[in-house]
């Protein structure tokens, strides 16, 4: 058992980044997770951390991380097989989420998933900023784009299409755009976490070319993109999670079609160490199954193009 303990202290240290972070996480205290570590150290005959400002690994400690991880998961298998025989998904369960689609598609769902789930206690931060999940101590985060290469495990739910497009309004004015070279003489809006050099990155002939827009608004904020389009204000990049009901009543039209950029997925994203977890596991089926693949807002944009057409 003690090895047991050792081995989840460990773990943990490696997956906050500290010790006192680590203790904070089990509910200990820092000189007990400490001690664990030298225990452990001493037994290996060397040291398997690097102490510093954020602890890491030392060659042998990547080994033993490894090992460690398999059997954690091995026995975190084991109760989640007599877990599963009880529908059962308890303790709880840190989320980090995107503003915009959080409060226009998450709020509801993860609401129904903690009712569905009464013995799960969930702590939901909403944020566009992308969070380090090792540092901020998260369980699992949605995340919408292109995934950098990463030890992170990715689970996708559902495509993520963006689409270019303004009002009927501000078209009318300034004429319709019919190549990525045209933006030079429109008004636009950029996304600050995507667009912060006030360029916008389009695939042209399957390579990413990008041009200067000029500036109408710059935002950090995708419903104050989406309100900043419809009030006639310039050509805004949105996800068509917030733009297919706008489309579809006439408030706003796609532009540059064949250009718009690459969405990526909407996925789920979590540490190596909690890739068998159970409740990850239940939480990105339940996403799947009521997010839907095409998701829904597509399902509404396609339709609106075939009645269109």
């Amino acid at each position: 058992m003690n090895k047991l303990s050792e081995m989840h202290s460990f773990v943990t240290v490696v997956d906050t980044g500290s010790i006192s972070e680590a203790a904070r996480r089990m509910g200990t205290v820092k000189s007990v997770v400490s001690q664990r570590i030298q225990n452990l150290e001493k037994r290996l005959g060397g040291s398997l951390l690097e102490r510093g400002r954020y602890t890491r690994l030392t060659e042998s400690g990547e080994i033993f991380y490894r090992h460690c991880i398999s059997i954690l998961a091995d026995i975190e298998d084991a109760e989640n097989a007599v877990l599963t025989s009880q529908s059962t998904v308890r303790g709880s369960l840190r989320i980090a989420a995107p503003m915009a689609f959080g409060m226009r598609y998450l709020t509801p769902i993860l609401s129904s998933f903690a009712k569905h789930h009464p013995e799960l206690e969930l702590d939901v931060e909403f944020d566009d900023r992308r969070v380090n999940m090792q540092e901020d101590g998260f369980d699992a985060a949605i995340r919408i784009g292109e995934l950098p290469d990463s030890s992170l495990v990715a689970r996708a739910i559902t495509p993520n299409r963006h689409v270019i497009c303004a009002s009927p309004d501000y078209l009318n004015i300034h004429g319709t755009p019919l190549i990525p070279q045209e933006l030079t003489n429109h008004f636009a809006m950029l996304y600050a976490n995507r667009e912060p050099h006030g360029m916008w990155s389009l695939p042209v002939n399957d390579a990413l070319e990008s041009f200067r827009v000029r500036c109408r608004m710059r935002t950090n904020c995708g419903y104050q993109l989406m309100e900043a389009a419809k009030a006639g204000l310039g050509l805004a990049i949105l996800p068509t999670f917030l733009a297919a009901q706008a489309i579809a009543d006439g408030e706003l039209l796609q532009v540059l079609e064949p250009y718009a950029p690459r969405g990526g997925n909407i996925s789920v994203v979590y540490r190596q160490s909690q890739k068998t977890s159970f409740k990850l596991d239940a939480l990105s089926s339940f996403l799947g199954e009521r997010i839907g693949n095409p998701p829904i807002w597509d399902q509404i944009l396609d339709a609106h193009i075939r009645s269109s057409g």
